[in-house]
Formats: structure tokens, C-alpha cells, sequence
């Protein structure tokens, strides 16, 4: 008996829906905020059914926050904390299309209480504690929440609101800005 042509083009795979919903949400998410973003138009976009962002998310601010830990937790997970300011620098600043959009996700939807308030307790605490491991300063904890606002300022600045010279300074030129004026702030006394 052979298989017919509908039943081999109608394999479940749920990983790939998942990863679907997540990178539809995270392209719609950055562009228009949490607030904007339906349900309805993820799923569209995933070229999926919308119950199954339901049943594999739970809710819409699941899925938000596992858009934001997703890019988060892999850049925590692969980078060792002497080189996470720049590369998430350096990832927000990339050209359109290979960015890292986390950041400009969190700053068009801070207006969200709890999809927010969710995100800042979760990586924004392990992201701090990665970049105090830099100092030996009594004061480590507030050194690395004030690089991590500039950060976010920068990704406001420059993604958000378009503000010139910031929104299309050369990506090497902000890094070298920043990156030496965070070594201060984040160096060890001998």
C-alpha cells in the first residue's frame, strides 16, 4: 500500500512549529511591541493555526517571554561574561535582518507590565550578575545594572526613536565608545 500524496505532506513536526511561532513573534514583537501584536497575526505569519500558540505557549506573554529568554539565555549560555557587553552590543547594532532584536522586543513593550516585570527578573538579574563578575568594586551589582542601561538607552536611542548621529553611526564607532568607557566602570583594582 502506498502513501498518499496528503499524507506525506501532512507530517507533524512540533519543533518547528514552535520555532515558527517563536521567530514570527519575535519579527512582530520588535516592530510593533507586545501591545500590537495579535495572536491571531503570529500565527498568520508562523503559517499556523493560533490554537497551537496556545498549546504550546500557554498564553501570548508566554510566548513574549520566551522570545526574549530565547536570545537571552543562548548569548548567556555561549559567552563568557568578559565578552557579553560586546556582544550584545555589538549584536543590537548589526545590519537589518542578522540582529539581535531583543533588546529593541523589550523596549517597544516595556509598557507591559507583566511581560516586562517577567523579563527584568529573569535575564536582566542574570545578565547583571554576569557583568559584576567583572569587578572586584564593593559596589559590583550597581556598576552592572548602570552598563546594562546604557545599553538599553543606546538600543532606545538609536532603534526606537531613530535619534541622529546615534541611529546610523558606524557600529565600530559606538563600540569602541562604549566598550572603553565600560571597562572603566567595570574594571578590577589591583
Amino acid at each position: 500500500m502506498t502513501e498518499q500524496p496528503a499524507e506525506r505532506g501532512r507530517r507533524r513536526d512540533s519543533a518547528a512549529t514552535r520555532r515558527a511561532l517563536l521567530d514570527a513573534a519575535a519579527e512582530l514583537f520588535a516592530e510593533r511591541g507586545f501591545d500590537r501584536t495579535t495572536v491571531r497575526d503570529i500565527a498568520k505569519l508562523a503559517g499556523v493555526n493560533q490554537s497551537l500558540l496556545f498549546r504550546y505557549f500557554g498564553s501570548k506573554e508566554a510566548l513574549f517571554e520566551a522570545v526574549i529568554a530565547r536570545n537571552g539565555r543562548e548569548q548567556l549560555a555561549t559567552t563568557p561574561p568578559a565578552r557579553l557587553l560586546s556582544a550584545s552590543l555589538r549584536g543590537m547594532l548589526a545590519p537589518e535582518g542578522t540582529r539581535n532584536r531583543a533588546l529593541e522586543t523589550y523596549l517597544r513593550s516595556s509598557g507591559n507590565d507583566s511581560a516586562a516585570a517577567a523579563i527584568r527578573r529573569e535575564l536582566g538579574q542574570e545578565y547583571a550578575r554576569a557583568l559584576a563578575t567583572l569587578t572586584d568594586a564593593p559596589d559590583a551589582e550597581l556598576r552592572a545594572d548602570l552598563a546594562l542601561a546604557w545599553l538599553m538607552g543606546i538600543a532606545l536611542v538609536r532603534e526606537v526613536t531613530g535619534k541622529e548621529p546615534l541611529a546610523s553611526a558606524d557600529p565600530d564607532d559606538v563600540c569602541r565608545l562604549v566598550l572603553t568607557a565600560t571597562r572603566t566602570l567595570l574594571e578590577r583594582s589591583e
